[in-house]
């Protein structure tokens, strides 16, 4: 087995220069060709859909689900591992055959126009802000997760991650900002790509080193979470039934109430087509998922077996999610190191070019668009457009610099902040459809009281006390959305049904 190196070469700079390089060019290129909002944000409605699908996913896939699913792998054991096998099919249909026919035939630029019909223009804004809002946290999230692995790449203290926040934070946003969806959708499929490429050479390299498969586990390892198939205890951490409950709805709530979802179905034709988009987006993520967990089962076999001479502080225990950075920069041959790391850069930029060409889509459509703000020539919206999301893009590198206080490895920090507020934008959209005496007034007294529920869940441990035997929360994260989302629907109806109920006492 080959000692470790001794971290990034020229050789690997040149080749992160050239990708980051690359992207800005490619944004420039597609950028001169743009004359109007919709050519910037839906690329002229005209997309390939394979492209299209590639890039649903790859927005999704950020650097915290690039490192976090193998540093889960390493550190707790593959029990989630089997939740997204059981979930696309289920999210294809209700996706496929409820939400896209309804999003296709009226073709929205912003998803929550459709929110205006059925409840008002309130609600419409209440669902923008809420997807503004959870947005710019999950992207501030990111670029600091982001530059926290690098930093052990780099081999530079964790007061580094400022400036390495600003140089990758910078580089998407220059693209995304000049180049509009079209570029957006391309980068993310070279990204897709390039992770894909970079996780499997890592297999490679370290069934190399250990002479073969030898680093498949034959048995549960005895650092392992426990995991069972079902348990009614809300304390135990991950369950396989609680985690396929909790990415179905996961996946759901984004697919049909994310504006980075809904704005790439009306970057494609039709609804055939959109469905096209979704069959891509499942099979990328079901090549991605079954890479990075099988990464990080090999890279548990590589510490276990090189344990003596790594650093104390990569472990298979607390330095988990050090172990995959780690081995990029110190263990992969020079050149490798550089594709590995630019994929690693890339996890990071899919998610946030996508995240900001769609807020500032919604603050074009649904505040300026709404409210009759927008510059009167096309050329003038084009360039507005552009300035917002340097700004928008600009405001996430800052906030971003700040994020540093959430609990938990890689995975947990993600579930709990992404699953803040997914669930109750996604109820928004189900008042809107199926709860027919829904109210503007209940369906706000619902959104703050799933808000608050998710919070509660989601931060149980420091606000309730953490478990004194196993130190995890007293309920975990895996229960945000369904907690969040019954507690919602439960509270809006309620309330709706009181103010009709109020509504027709005052009348009578």
């Amino acid at each position: 087995m080959n000692s470790p190196g001794e971290g990034l070469t020229a050789i690997d700079w040149g080749i992160i220069a050239l990708y980051a390089l690359g992207t800005v060019a490619l944004g420039y290129f597609y950028g001169r060709r743009q004359s109007s909002l919709k050519e910037y944000f839906t690329g002229g409605g005209r997309m390939n859909a394979i492209l299209v699908g590639f890039s649903i996913y790859a927005t999704g896939l950020s650097t915290i689900s690039y490192l976090a699913v193998p540093g889960e792998a390493i550190g707790k054991g593959p029990g989630a591992m089997f939740n997204n096998f059981m979930v696309y099919p289920i999210l294809y249909l209700v996706i496929g055959y409820v939400f896209l026919p309804l999003y296709m035939r009226r073709r929205v630029t912003s998803a929550y126009e459709y929110l205006e019909d059925r409840l008002g223009l309130r609600i419409r804004l209440l669902g923008a802000v809420i997807f503004v809002l959870s947005r710019l946290i999950w992207m501030s999230l990111l670029v600091y997760l982001s530059a926290k692995a690098m930093t052990v790449m780099l081999g530079v203290d964790e007061s580094w991650i400022p400036v390495v926040i600003l140089v990758t934070g910078f580089v998407a946003v220059i693209y995304t900002s000049v180049g509009g969806l079209r570029t957006v959708v391309i980068t993310d499929t070279l990204q897709l790509t390039l992770m894909l490429g970079g996780a499997w050479l890592v297999i490679g390299i370290v069934t190399w080193q250990l002479g073969g498969v030898t680093w498949v586990p034959t048995s549960w390892q005895p650092h392992w979470d426990h995991q069972p198939w079902f348990s009614l205890d809300p304390a135990v951490r991950v369950t396989v039934f609680g985690s396929v409950i909790y990415v179905t709805l996961e996946g759901i709530c984004g697919a049909a109430s994310d504006q980075t979802h809904v704005q790439r179905y009306m970057a494609t034709g039709s609804l055939k087509a959109a469905r096209r988009s979704m069959i891509a987006n499942i099979l990328a993520g079901l090549a991605v998922v079954l890479t990075l967990w099988i990464t990080g089962l090999a890279l548990l076999g590589y510490v276990q077996q090189a344990a003596q001479t790594l650093p104390s502080h990569i472990n298979v225990g607390q330095g988990a999610d050090s172990v995959f950075p780690y081995f990029i920069a110190y263990v992969l041959p020079p050149g490798i190191s550089g594709l590995v790391v630019s994929a690693m850069f890339a996890a990071g930029m899919s998610s946030v070019d996508s995240g900001v060409n769609s807020i500032t889509a919604v603050v074009s459509r649904d505040f300026l668009h709404r409210f009759g703000r927008l510059p009167a020539s096309r050329r003038a919206r084009t360039r507005l457009a552009k300035i917002m999301a340097f700004s928008i893009g600009m405001i996430v590198v800052v906030v971003g610099s700040l994020i540093d206080n959430v609990p938990g490895n890689i995975w947990a920090v993600g579930q709990k902040t992404s699953g803040l507020l997914s669930t109750p934008l996604f109820a928004l959209f189900l008042f809107a459809l199926f709860v027919r005496f829904a109210t503007p007034l209940g369906v706000v007294c619902g959104t703050v009281t799933g808000i608050t529920a998710a919070v509660l869940v989601a931060y149980s441990g420091p606000i309730f006390g953490f478990d004194s035997e196993t130190g995890y929360d007293p309920v975990s994260f895996i229960w945000i959305g369904p907690i969040a989302l019954t507690a919602n629907l439960l509270a809006g109806s309620l309330a709706s049904y009181v103010h009709q109920a109020l509504r027709r006492f005052r009348k009578g």
